[in-house]
């Protein structure tokens, strides 16, 4: 099966070239959406820079059959990249990779087993099922995603562990199916309530996770929190 990544990216200039090699290495053929929204730093020219690398010398990387840099001229969020990259990827499965780190490209073979020997059409990553050690990360931030996810569950009917967990990954034509609208990171609950309106096979599966500070450059505040409640209830009851 052919994997596509949907990778976005905003002011990840220390971080999305590090990225880049992790997911080049991972050993199953994939492609790469790259949505650079907008960055104001340096993450351009660094992805110019790759780009232009990879397509002088597409034979140095064996796994990758395709790369793709969409540069934005307007920064509109996580959402609206992710709605720019969903026409644009071919691939079997399709997932997500925030640009961050904060998750492990190197777990793509976990993520695909269910697809492969479960028939599932979805698959949610769980940083919150043990799967071995983990760093600890903030209390408040941790029962923020438990309340999130509490409320999607009792809206959407699903029952997830972590719902606002980047690694959704779905069968392109589910995915393609959706008419997604959020452009921030009410995307993680839109995607949630798409996937719980249809019949389809559903698996979660534990992932590591190594949580940024936001001295390191997380993005996700309080405010982000208040919108996702509404994007729950908008996009769970209102817009069924």
């Amino acid at each position: 099966m052919l994997l596509s990544l949907i990778i976005p990216v905003y002011n990840e200039e220390r971080s999305i070239e590090k990225l880049l090699e992790v997911v080049f290495a991972v050993p199953i053929v994939k492609e790469l959406v790259v949505v650079n929204d907008c960055s104001r730093d340096r993450t351009k020219k660094i992805l110019q820079h790759i780009e232009k690398k990879y397509h002088s010398s597409p034979q140095k990387l064996p796994f990758v059959k395709n790369l793709v840099v969409i540069h934005k001229t307007v920064n509109e969020g996580k959402g609206a990249a992710i709605r720019t990259a969903v026409p644009c990827v071919t691939g079997d499965i399709v997932t997500i990779q925030d640009a961050d780190l904060e998750l492990d490209p190197n777990e793509y073979p976990k993520l695909m087993e269910p697809f492969e020997k479960n028939q599932a059409d979805i698959v949610f990553g769980s940083r919150f099922q043990m799967a071995g050690s983990r760093r600890v990360f903030p209390a408040g931030r941790y029962l923020a995603n438990r309340f999130l996810t509490l409320l999607s569950n009792i809206m959407s009917g699903l029952y997830l562990t972590d719902m606002e967990t980047c690694y959704k990954v779905f069968k392109r034509e589910i995915l393609q199916s959706f008419t997604l609208r959020s452009s921030r990171f009410g995307i993680e609950p839109e995607l949630v309530a798409y996937a719980a309106r249809g019949d389809w096979r559903i698996f979660e599966v534990p992932v590591s996770y190594n949580p940024r500070s936001r001295k390191e450059g997380k993005k996700i505040g309080f405010r982000d929190g208040i919108m996702a409640i509404g994007a729950i209830i908008w996009f769970n009851l209102l817009k069924r």
